[in-house]
């Protein structure tokens, strides 16, 4: 067997997902994502290690910046491949892409003006990686896949998608390699969701096999803390700013975590368990991604479809106001009386939280609140470790504000979770990748792994290529 597959991204690492499977002369790309690491982000800029023309086909498992934000730098390099998916990510990405693009324009806008105001060059060019333009491209570019339905997607592969419980559209791929008259089959994890959680239906469960497992591990260290109830910590926050007189400012991921807020504020109000506040949702991405949870409600587990055949939808409440346009956005931080702010990016590294901080984190009587998952070397995880100061749009400022984590938000499966979902295959793989995941968590889950499984388990290197037999 003549099957390559390089780990071109998120190998130790927890962003910037890109795999790449080469037989039959063909190649294909599985994601192709952004790093948000600060240490890793000159990535970012940096050639493809496989042209964009060379490549056969893409295929991606979910909307993530992480896992889809470098498309458009394909498309813009050349991409002519067909990129699958199904239609709930497609939707998805295509909203996060067009976003990501116009932060990079208006990113390298607001850098070039204040580098030639302070008389200096920075370190990444005053350009956009790529733009809105290049993003666009990408659509034309999409074919979309069915849940569990076999597609043929170059000469000897063939791709199935099954739900990953992640976000919505998420998926885990099986990806079938034929070269001559034998095949294997790698199994693409994607990001592994948890069991009962708001909107999505629980994550597949495969207990068939496959002969190489390329598995995630961002929390492949450690279980998730008891999550207790959410509503009551979320009320705690919220009731404890007003006794302050201060605002609670959420970085959030635009899909899924902020539709769980929302989800989850909506029943304080409605049950009085805080007092009545508005909740501004500043991200017109989140209000885009909102619109395309309403147009796949197939997607939606048992308890929500109830409560939509009810005329409730799960994102709806009378003081929710969405921050569509700059002004608006602006205008928020001269309301008086505690707000609320639910803004992007989730990890601090751009967008719109990064003004909601720098206007709100130098107070004490305000509340920071992470609801998500803090990459190593990242805003957010700065913030969350403590630090008494931080850089933000070329100044350091203050932090002196509340700090305050919810864990039981989290997307990605804890540790027993993530073993219950490797161990359930009934017949062993020759071989599993551990990657998403900072490089001595990989490595560890990696060596758990294989003590479980009996099975070779690696955390490969970046830039690595491995043969499959």
């Amino acid at each position: 067997m003549d099957i390559k597959i390089w780990f071109l991204g998120a190998a130790r690492g927890v962003t910037g997902s890109q795999y790449v499977v080469e037989a039959n002369k063909q190649r294909i790309m599985i994601d192709c994502g952004y790093y948000q690491e600060r240490a890793l982000q000159d990535r970012n800029w940096q050639p493809f290690k496989i042209p964009a023309e060379q490549l056969d086909a893409v295929l991606l498992t979910h909307a993530h910046l992480d896992h889809c934000g470098l498309i458009p730098k394909l498309a813009k390099e050349g991409l002519r491949a067909k990129i699958y998916c199904t239609s709930a990510t497609g939707d998805i990405a295509k909203i996060v892409m067009n976003d990501s693009a116009k932060i990079q324009e208006e990113d390298a806008a607001y850098k070039k003006k204040r580098h030639k105001r302070e008389g200096r060059k920075g370190k990444y060019p005053e350009v956009p990686l790529f733009t809105m333009q290049d993003a666009e491209r990408v659509g034309g570019l999409m074919s979309y896949a069915t849940f569990k339905t076999p597609v043929r997607i170059a000469d000897g592969f063939e791709a199935t998608f099954f739900e990953s419980g992640h976000i919505l559209g998420a998926a885990s791929i099986l990806l079938k390699v034929t070269v001559g008259s034998k095949s294997r089959t790698i199994l693409f994890s994607g990001d592994i969701g948890r069991n009962n959680v708001p909107i999505l239906r629980d994550p597949t469960i495969f207990t068939g096999g496959a002969d190489y497992v390329v598995m995630e591990s961002t929390y492949g260290d450690r279980e998730h803390p008891e999550a207790g109830d959410i509503h009551e910590q979320l009320a705690t926050v919220v009731n404890r700013a007003h006794a302050e007189g201060g605002n609670v400012i959420i970085p959030s991921f635009a899909v899924e975590r902020s539709q769980e807020l929302m989800y989850y504020l909506g029943e304080l109000l409605e049950q009085k368990r805080i007092p009545p506040t508005m909740v501004f949702v500043d991200s017109p991405m989140a209000v885009r991604v909102t619109d395309v949870f309403r147009r796949h409600p197939e997607l939606f587990d048992a308890e929500t479809l109830e409560r939509l055949n009810k005329g409730n939808h799960p994102c709806d409440f009378p003081s929710l106001k969405m921050s569509r346009t700059t002004a608006q956005s602006k205008a928020i931080n001269s309301i008086r009386g505690t707000i609320i702010v639910i803004a992007g990016s989730g990890m601090c590294t751009g967008g719109r939280i990064k003004h909601h901080l720098k206007a709100n984190m130098g107070r004490p009587e305000n509340t920071i609140l992470f609801v998500g998952y803090q990459a190593q070397g990242t805003l957010g995880r700065q913030i969350l470790e403590g630090v008494q100061k931080v850089r933000l749009h070329g100044e350091f400022h203050p932090v002196r504000a509340h700090v305050a984590q919810i864990h039981g938000f989290s997307g990605h499966a804890g540790k027993s979770e993530l073993m219950h979902w490797i161990t359930a295959l009934k017949s062993k793989p020759r071989k599993i990748f551990i990657t998403h995941g900072e490089e001595e968590v990989a490595i560890n889950f990696a060596q758990a792994v294989q003590r479980e499984m009996g099975v070779p388990c690696l955390a490969p290197e970046y830039a690595s290529r491995h043969s499959l037999d």
